[in-house]
C-alpha cells in the first residue's frame, strides 16, 4: 500500500489556515449588523463552501468551524462563537461530504443542504441566546447570507476543482 507523500498534507493543513484567514478578512470587510437578532450578515458561507467543495468534508468542517468562531471572537459577537463552531462546522462538513468531487448539480444540491443546516442552526442559537420571536426575525437574513455565499462560492469552485484536484490529490 502506497501512503501520500508528506508534503501533500502540510500544503493542504496550510491551504486549510489560509482559507480560514481568508473567509474572516472577507466576512470582515462586509458585516450588516441585524438589530433585531443580535447578529449580521456577512460573507462567511461563501469561503465555507468554497473550501467544503475543494477541499471536502473535513476542510469543510475546519474552515466553516474555525472562521466562523475567530470571526464572532473578533467581531464583538462572542455569544455566538460555541455555536457558530458547531453551526458552521457542520454547516461546512455537509457540504463536502454531499458535493465535493461530484457534479455540479450535487454541488448546488450539497450547497442548498447546507444552507438549510445554517439557517435553523441560527434559528436554534438565537432561540436559546433571546426568545423565539429573535430566532424567527433570523431565518430571511441568514437565508439572504447563505443564497450570496453560495452564488460567490460556485463560480470560484468551478474554476478551481481542476487545479485543486491535480495538486493535492
Amino acid at each position: 500500500m502506497q501512503t501520500k507523500p508528506e508534503h501533500r498534507s502540510t500544503r493542504t493543513i496550510a491551504v486549510l489556515g489560509l482559507l480560514i484567514a481568508v473567509t474572516v478578512v472577507i466576512s470582515r470587510l462586509l458585516i450588516i449588523p441585524v438589530p433585531m437578532t443580535h447578529g449580521n450578515i456577512n460573507l462567511c458561507d461563501a469561503g465555507i463552501m468554497i473550501a467544503a467543495l475543494l477541499f471536502g468534508r473535513r476542510g469543510g468542517a475546519v474552515v466553516g468551524g474555525a472562521s466562523g468562531f475567530i470571526l464572532d471572537l473578533i467581531s464583538g459577537y462572542s455569544q455566538y462563537m460555541l455555536f457558530s463552531l458547531v453551526v458552521h462546522g457542520l454547516e461546512g462538513w455537509l457540504v463536502g461530504q454531499l458535493g465535493a468531487g461530484k457534479s455540479k448539480r450535487w454541488q448546488v444540491i450539497a450547497m442548498i443542504v447546507g444552507s438549510i443546516v445554517m439557517i435553523a442552526g441560527y434559528f436554534i442559537t438565537d432561540s436559546v441566546l433571546y426568545a423565539l420571536p429573535t430566532g424567527i426575525i433570523g431565518v430571511p437574513t441568514n437565508a439572504v447570507q447563505a443564497v450570496v455565499g453560495s452564488v460567490i462560492a460556485f463560480p470560484v469552485v468551478v474554476r478551481m476543482q481542476s487545479y485543486v484536484r491535480t495538486q493535492f490529490n
